[in-house]
């Protein structure tokens, strides 16, 4: 028990500050990640209208599911298809010359990937 004081100290000397910093930014990256998501929820939400913003999916497309959970959890309206069960959703996203899915149609505008800025670029006038 004696010889591991020393070792003790030194660990609280040395390393449990580096933790106590690390825990902190990790903390902090974490409240910035989560408060510019909820700026750009409003941000959405008040910009786009039932039918400005089309996106483009497929069936097996993880992304896809996570732009549709958050799109849905956070209320900005969209619609949605699906390339491999709705023929004119395909035809839309090769007149595009899509290279993957989600690809967004914002009023008219393509957005390649669930990019919540350039959604957000493509929705003002």
């Amino acid at each position: 028990m004696v010889g591991l004081l020393p070792a003790m100290n030194s660990f609280r000397k040395t390393w449990l500050p580096l933790i106590v910093v690390a825990a902190l930014a990790w903390g902090a990256a974490w409240a910035a990640r989560n408060w510019q998501a909820a700026d750009q929820a409003q941000r959405l939400q008040a910009a786009a209208k039932p039918g400005d913003i089309v996106m483009l999916s497929s069936t097996t497309c993880y992304f896809c599911k996570q732009a549709r959970s958050w799109l849905d959890t956070h209320a900005v309206p969209h619609r949605e298809c699906f390339i491999e069960t709705d023929a004119a959703c395909l035809a839309q996203f090769q007149a595009l010359q899509a290279q993957g899915t989600p690809t967004f149609v914002v009023r008219g505008r393509r957005v390649v990937g669930f990019d919540r800025e350039a959604i957000l670029a493509a929705l003002e006038p």
